[in-house]
């Protein structure tokens, strides 16, 4: 098992552009998967983990409903904004400068082979982060995400996940608020759920958050939390 992972940083890269790319890592760990079947020596698989910003972007998952996007073409327009429907789990998210996007491109063959579990160690590498910034993440009950106040009127969701995989291996990944405009969630239903704030931790905090260091810890958490061996560039 290749518990070694290939750390990139795309910083500010458009959506779909970024997409393609992690397509194209799937799809190459997975025709090795498939070749393996054939060899006696088994190759092993690489891992991945992208950072990216994105210009303005909406994304809607394949079991999303359109209805949950407030705008029509001509003022996504003016927003300055993309939409795109995509192959991962979940409903709409919005997509932005200021926001922290991590793309784990894992073959969880190499880790453990359980989504849900996949799932909630994102969310507890994002909540350990958080806490560092005296922020308390926690989840909401049958809600995937890392949210602030989660069983309060004052819910907010600062953290969004959505994944695809594929042969147990993994792309799309996390969202968190950081220093985001928060302004653009305004334009949808976030992920769905009616009812419910989105935040940031420069919200939460009253001040701009250090992208790198936020960075820093969460891969430190992540590290940990999946026994990583080592991060290269």
């Amino acid at each position: 098992m290749n518990r070694n992972i290939h750390l990139k940083d795309l910083s500010v890269k458009d959506y779909k552009e970024t997409w393609e790319y992690q397509t194209a890592l799937l799809q190459k760990i997975v025709a090795v998967k498939i070749d393996n079947r054939k060899r006696a020596h088994q190759v092993s698989t690489e891992n991945h983990f992208l950072f990216v910003e994105h210009p303005h972007v909406y994304t809607l998952g394949k079991s999303g409903d359109m209805s949950n996007l407030l705008l029509n073409e001509k003022q996504l327009a003016e927003k300055g904004a993309t939409f795109y429907k995509i192959n991962r789990g979940g409903d709409i998210t919005y997509h932005g400068p200021g926001q922290i996007v991590g793309y784990p491109i894992l073959d969880l063959e190499n880790f453990f082979t359980d989504i849900h579990k996949y799932l909630r160690l994102l969310e507890e590498a994002i909540i350990l982060s958080l806490a560092e910034y005296g922020i308390k993440g926690e989840r909401s009950n049958g809600e995937t995400g890392v949210w602030l106040g989660a069983e309060t009127p004052f819910a907010r969701k600062i953290c969004a996940l959505g994944i695809r995989s594929s042969r147990w291996v993994t792309m799309h990944g996390f969202a968190l608020n950081a220093n985001v405009n928060l302004g653009y969630f305004d334009h949808i239903i976030p992920c769905g759920i009616r009812g419910k704030a989105v935040t940031s931790m420069e919200a939460e905090l009253g001040k701009k958050v250090d992208i790198e260091a936020v960075k820093s810890r969460i891969l430190k958490h992540f590290k940990a939390l999946f026994e990583v061996d080592a991060f290269y560039d």
